[in-house]
């Protein structure tokens, strides 16, 4: 009697060896899914164990096998199988946004390590008399910030120095906390960088240390992984910027009196303009514009998907002007009245404050933030 109920049980489901065959799961796969609570079986036989799958799983167990080729961890494929289709979709396209992200960020330093290796051996006496006819390099700053005309409090952080050049953008409860922990981790470290290489190491222990000052900023209390900021940095070396960015927060350069946004957004809408599925114009009036991908959080490191700032180093010309904004100013001012603003401003006070002024015109509704460099012949 036992044998015959356990079989009317089982009538209509299938085998793990068969639903393996059919998902191109493995059975063993199949095993470690139902020991996660990432796949669980129909029925297990409570006598021999034998597992059963109804044909309704199917449709998941496949969507588990697509996730994995791409590459998906397992603990973001467990969260993307318990949402509906439209939310699923999404989660979905905002982890590859963040893997284009990080390989983008490894091809760039890639592509810098080649160009090291590669480069001819430079005497000492061509660089000195590179070092002469270039002439001594410098920078003049400034930087300004404005609560604008809707925000009850200004949760940006900037600073301006002749080491360093940061905008952050502080959001929820804790961010105008998180925002300045962010710059004020940076302030002094990659001061003792000298090569490049050594510089970009500087930068990335300087990223790793402004996230953990703002997980300890933000705090455990409350919901502290709601709030966090953004962050674009550069160093300056007296001869290079090195540039840290996560966010949606940007870094501009105008030479040559054109302008050339150099910072690329971790946000859901960028990721859909560089898929295809969105234009700039769209993603302007898109109801999720201002939704992250990537960000300094408060929380544990393990309350989030491992998102490291992007981390690169630039050549500098004398002329050259930089801009770091929040996107209190970026998200109202277009491309062009920028330039205009930047290439017509006899300094960095002048252009900082005519930014904040066009940011105003278009309402301000957000806070408002920017440090405008000028690199100079000293």
């Amino acid at each position: 009697m036992e044998r015959e109920a356990r079989t009317n049980d089982a009538a209509g489901l299938v085998t793990i060896g068969e639903f393996a065959r059919s998902s191109r799961l493995s059975a063993k796969a199949l095993r470690r899914y139902d020991e996660l609570g990432l796949l669980r079986p129909a029925l297990v036989d409570p006598v021999n164990g034998y597992r059963y799958y109804d044909g309704s799983q199917l449709r998941t167990a496949r969507l588990v096998a697509w996730l994995r080729r791409v590459g998906m961890p397992l603990a973001g494929i467990k969260e993307v199988v318990a949402l509906d289709e439209g939310a699923a979709a999404a989660a979905i396209r905002a982890y590859w946004a963040r893997v284009e992200a990080e390989t983008a960020a490894r091809r760039d330093l890639v592509t810098f390590l080649v160009d090291q290796l590669s480069a001819e051996e430079v005497t000492m006496t061509q660089e000195y008399t590179a070092q002469e006819a270039l002439g001594t390099l410098g920078i003049r700053y400034a930087a300004l910030s404005d609560r604008g005309a809707v925000r009850g409090t200004n949760q940006d952080a900037a600073f301006a120095g002749a080491r360093l050049l940061a905008v952050a953008d502080g959001f929820g409860e804790r961010g105008a906390g998180a925002s300045t922990a962010a710059i004020d981790a940076l302030k002094g470290a990659t001061r003792d960088a000298g090569s490049a290489g050594e510089l970009l190491n500087a930068l990335g222990d300087a990223a790793d240390l402004a996230a953990q000052a703002v997980r300890d900023a933000v705090g455990t209390g409350g919901a502290p992984e709601e709030s966090g900021t953004t962050l674009t940095a550069m160093v300056w070396t007296g001869s290079q910027l090195g540039l840290v960015h996560i966010g949606d927060s940007r870094a501009y350069l105008l030479r040559g009196g054109e302008l050339f946004r150099i910072t690329h957004d971790h946000s859901l809408v960028q990721s859909m303009i560089d898929d295809g599925s969105l234009t700039e114009e769209e993603a302007a009036s898109h109801p999720q514009r201002a939704l992250l991908l990537g960000a300094l959080m408060g929380g544990t490191a393990q309350d989030h998907a491992p998102v490291r700032p992007d981390v690169h180093l630039r050549e500098v010309r004398s002329g050259d002007r930089y801009l770091l904004c929040s996107d209190g100013l970026s998200a109202v001012v277009d491309g062009a009245d920028l330039a205009r603003a930047l290439g017509a401003a006899d300094g960095p006070d002048t252009a900082v404050r005519e930014l904040v002024a066009l940011a105003g015109v278009a309402g301000a509704p957000d806070n408002v933030t920017c440090v405008v460099a000028d690199v100079v012949e000293l």
